[in-house]
């Protein structure tokens, strides 16, 4: 049974006002988007401008700015013993984040009862990954540094960056073992796999992919942290190179930090280069991201026997 419709009942509806509307909130969006895209070009831009001027005003030398420690005078200062404390720092942070981070998403996602306390973990998750990093900093300085006698060493830089980094991981591994198929895992079931037989040949390679994502992506972030690595007591002049996990250090963005409030100019260019020195961090370590999920994507298409 069709329903007459009233002459002009389309014609009643004024879609104009809607339609302007609409273009006004996609050119919102589109200015937002591009404003936020030209300052960081602008930021770039000014960094590297800054780095050239150091480079040909100062005449430093690349390779001695690279391999030498720090020191009192610019001429001298370098930031090598920068770079490998923070080659140490990522290493630890990432064996200590990543484990316990897929370890408790599997959790989560596969054991945990679907019940109110696991929703209130989920949530409590996602709001330990915004608190801010200086509190993580506090809590290391307070529990590990004074009360547990480890000191300002590498180690506690570290944990206190994987404290920092353990619920971005979690968020992002639990994401990404639910977006498996459920039938992949029922598959798994019908040909006679355990549980654990199916998260491991299973699900875990399918996973794989935006777990490492996630995790490259937080270490990302955690190389370019200096809030908590100030409160955990890290030197501010990185005199020599770290020997290992109990070694006192600077970090690059620590490092960074000192240089800038010197009042020597060239200090300030020596600050500039080390920025560009950790982009180029940043850029490897997103680079390697995608790699590895390409990779991962192309070669975990097909599941593992089980």
């Amino acid at each position: 049974m069709s329903t007459k419709r009233e002459p002009g009942f389309l014609a009643d509806v004024d879609l104009t006002r809607e339609k302007l509307v609409n273009r006004l909130f996609y050119g919102t969006l589109v200015v937002a988007s591009l404003f936020g895209l030209v300052m960081l070009v602008l930021l770039i831009a000014d960094v590297i401008w800054e780095a050239g001027q150091a480079l040909s005003t100062f005449d430093i030398d690349i390779g001695t700015f690279l391999t030498a420690t720090s020191s009192s005078r610019p001429e001298r200062a370098g930031f090598g013993a920068s770079i490998l404390a923070s080659l140490w720092l990522i290493g630890l942070t990432a064996v200590l984040a990543f484990f316990i981070a897929v370890g408790c998403a599997i959790y989560l996602v596969e054991y945990a009862p679907e019940n109110r306390t696991t929703r209130l973990i989920e949530a409590n998750l996602a709001n330990l990954a915004g608190v801010p990093s200086i509190v993580y900093g506090l809590l290391v300085l307070a529990l590990i540094v004074n009360d547990a006698g480890l000191g300002s060493v590498i180690l506690a830089g570290a944990i206190a960056l994987a404290l920092l980094i353990v619920p971005i991981i979690i968020v992002a591994t639990i994401e990404s073992i639910r977006a498996v198929p459920s039938s992949v895992r029922d598959g798994s079931y019908a040909m006679g796999a355990t549980k654990w037989q199916t998260i491991r040949r299973v699900v875990l390679p399918q996973a794989m992919p935006g777990i490492l994502t996630g995790t490259i992506l937080a270490l990302a972030r955690a190389i370019g942290e200096t809030a908590p690595l100030i409160m955990v007591g890290t030197m501010l002049h990185a005199t020599r190179y770290p020997s290992g996990p109990l070694s006192s250090f600077s970090a690059m963005p620590t490092q960074i930090y000192n240089w800038t409030y010197q009042a020597d100019r060239m200090f300030n260019g020596l600050a500039a280069l080390g920025i560009v020195v950790l982009l180029l961090f940043l850029v490897a370590m997103y680079a390697l991201a995608g790699y590895l999920r390409n990779r991962y994507e192309t070669d975990g298409g097909s599941i593992s026997n089980v």
